[in-house]
């Protein structure tokens, strides 16, 4: 199947900078940072100390009978290390939760944040199921990174450096050197074949982001998919992604059964040549059984950790792995900025002026063509043209979604890139032609138009939406769930409740693009009777189709490729005769043709009863 869009290399982020942009995550308890650290030097002191008290009770115990006596101290002291070492341990972690949890809850929210500050041109090419897949793990590599790295291989290091300090001060030089050759022989072959298999689990993670993002997009469009009867393509599509990802996990986890193979044998080696030399050590005398024992404990006491470091190694980079994508998200450029000491927005009376405007969603493709024209405070400005032609694209910039290529917009003289983005939108109101719900109650809603707005400020947007009867109707009222993306309401249902939110938002600008489209002829003259009403006193930018809810407009622009064509009011643009005149005449015939057609359907029966009639006498 042919590729819908090309896919950007993703560049590796270096590790340490991941590391390091988790450190003031760290630093924020370093209280907590120090004394988990300290618990984790006492813990390994203790598990260390545990072979050197074994080794005494052993000599001890080696007796003639004679002189034998029961080590009691010893025995003591070999349960309380074992208990510490392990008490220590669980206080470190109990100390440390919170550390853990507050970074992924603060990088979490960071991220949350951030995609929420960039530009409407990166959402509009995300693919959302990717992008919520990546922080899901990213967040989770988090919590790993920094348990096992501080808490494994730091504390496993220090047990080794031990260790050799032990042998070396206390034994031959050749068990040094045996462990010295077998940690070399391990770590060399854990980095270069850990560091091989990572692509394999970057296979992997971009195979479960682009399966991801595929299943979401197909369930949001289920209707759609049933519409066409495309449920095996479907399946098909994201099949292909779950191959690909199935052959790297099958790769990912034979190399991990040779790599485990590998580190098992080398330390199997260097555990039989320490076995080898210490059994020696006794038969020659040179050592006691004590010293045997000991020898055999710490083996057992490296192994396990060293075996271990290699497993969380190889997880520290699978996390980092998994955190790449998200890191990558928080690098992505915050397209429109506040400016530095951005004053907020003074809307007062809310004139709107365009001064030149000009506009590129991309340097080959651009929408509009040096448009200038003025909303003076509390007056209603419309914009008609075919599709196309950048009506809605001035909404967009009067948002500041975009910055402008030319030009400037300005409210009250004030330009809107000079002010902060927050006081601008809440300056700005918009009923959208495509209404999106969020999956809650009609209440929330409605509400989110302004969140602390009394329950009665609500049913009052609601009422002059004309949509509180029909909530009221329902057997669960304001509580009715709407569904995903508002899908459990009509159009026309879902459009009110977009009214009754900019009512409730009573900002100083109202955009109404093509606000009435979803609705029916009786229902559009009410709420366009509504709209006027709310907008009385406003400064009010209308985007329509329909001309005829456009007719007393205080000035209408006429739209084509980008420019301003014509403007004036709806009598001066019919006396004109141009492109204004000749749209109201296609529609108007088209009106009359919609209601003779409904008129004749009305007729139909009175036909069909009377020629019966006839029939019948017949």
């Amino acid at each position: 199947m042919r590729p819908t869009r090309l896919e950007k290399p993703l560049a590796n982020r270096n590790d340490w900078q991941t590391i390091r942009s988790l450190l003031p995550y760290l630093w924020e308890f370093k209280g907590r940072v120090i004394i988990a650290l300290a618990l984790l030097v006492m813990a390994k002191l203790a598990n260390v100390a545990v072979p050197l008290v074994l080794k005494e009770i052993i000599d001890a115990l080696d007796q003639p009978r004679a002189l034998m006596a029961l080590p009691v101290l010893l025995l003591v002291g070999y349960g309380m290390l074992r208990l510490c070492s392990t008490l220590f341990g669980e206080l470190r972690d109990a100390v440390f939760a919170k550390v853990t949890q507050r970074a992924i809850r603060r990088v979490a929210i960071k991220v949350f944040g951030h995609l929420h500050a960039l530009s409407l041109r990166f959402h509009l090419e995300r693919q959302t199921g990717g992008v919520s897949r990546d922080i899901e793990r990213g967040t989770r590599g988090i919590s790993f990174l920094l348990n096992f790295m501080l808490f494994n291989i730091l504390p496993t290091l220090l047990e080794i450096g031990l260790v050799a300090v032990i042998l070396l001060s206390r034994y031959d030089i050749l068990f040094s050197v045996v462990i010295l050759v077998t940690l070399v022989a391990y770590i060399a072959l854990t980095l270069i074949v850990t560091e091989w298999r990572m692509i394999f689990r970057r296979t992997m993670n971009d195979m479960d982001s682009k399966a991801n993002t595929q299943a979401i997009d197909s369930l949001l469009n289920y209707e759609t998919v049933k519409y066409f009867g495309n449920e095996a393509w479907e399946a098909r599509r994201y099949d292909e992604h779950m191959q690909k990802w199935e052959a790297a996990a099958v790769r990912n986890q034979t190399s991990l059964a040779a790599l485990n193979s590998g580190q098992s044998a080398i330390i199997a080696i260097g555990v039989t040549l320490l076995l080898w030399l210490a059994a020696d050590g006794v038969i020659k005398g040179s050592m006691t059984l004590g010293d045997l024992v000991l020898v055999n404990a710490f083996m057992l006491q490296l192994y396990m950790p060293l075996h271990f470091l290699g497993f969380v190694y190889r997880e520290i980079k699978h996390s980092l792995a998994d955190m790449e994508k998200m890191f990558k998200l928080l690098a992505e450029n915050e397209e429109i900025k506040d400016k530095p000491g951005a004053a907020s927005l003074i809307p007062g009376g809310a004139a709107v002026r365009f001064e030149g405007v000009s506009f590129s969603y991309e340097l080959n493709r651009q929408i509009l063509f040096d448009v200038s024209f003025d909303i003076p405070a509390g007056r209603n400005i419309a914009v008609v043209g075919h599709s196309g032609s950048g009506k809605s694209t001035l909404a967009r910039l009067l948002f500041r979604f975009y910055d402008v290529t030319s030009g400037r917009i300005l409210i009250n003289g004030q330009h809107i890139a000079d002010v902060t983005q927050q006081s601008l939108r809440k300056a700005v109101g918009i009923v959208p032609q495509d209404t999106v719900l969020f999956n809650d109650s009609i209440y929330y809603n409605i509400a989110y138009g302004r969140p602390d707005a009394s329950h009665e400020e609500v049913f009052e947007a609601a009422r002059s939406a004309h949509i509180h009867d029909f909530i009221e109707s329902l057997p669960e009222k304001y509580e009715t769930m709407v569904g995903e993306r508002g899908l459990k309401l009509s159009g026309g249902e879902k459009q009110r409740v977009a009214i009754a939110r900019a009512i409730l938002k009573n900002p100083a600008i109202l955009i109404f693009d093509e606000a009435t489209s979803a609705l029916d002829s009786k229902s559009e003259k009410a709420i366009q009777a509504e709209l006027k009403r709310i907008a009385v006193n406003r400064t009010t930018l209308t985007i329509a189709h329909r001309l005829s809810t456009i007719a007393d407009a205080d000035q209408i622009l006429v739209m084509n490729k980008g420019s301003i064509i014509e403007r004036g009011t709806h009598r001066e643009l019919l006396a004109a005769n141009g492109t204004y005149a000749h749209m109201w005449e296609l529609q108007q015939q088209e009106e009359q043709t919609r209601l003779q057609l409904a008129d004749d359907q009305e007729r139909k029966p009175d036909i069909m009863v009377a020629t019966t009639a006839i029939a019948s006498k017949t």
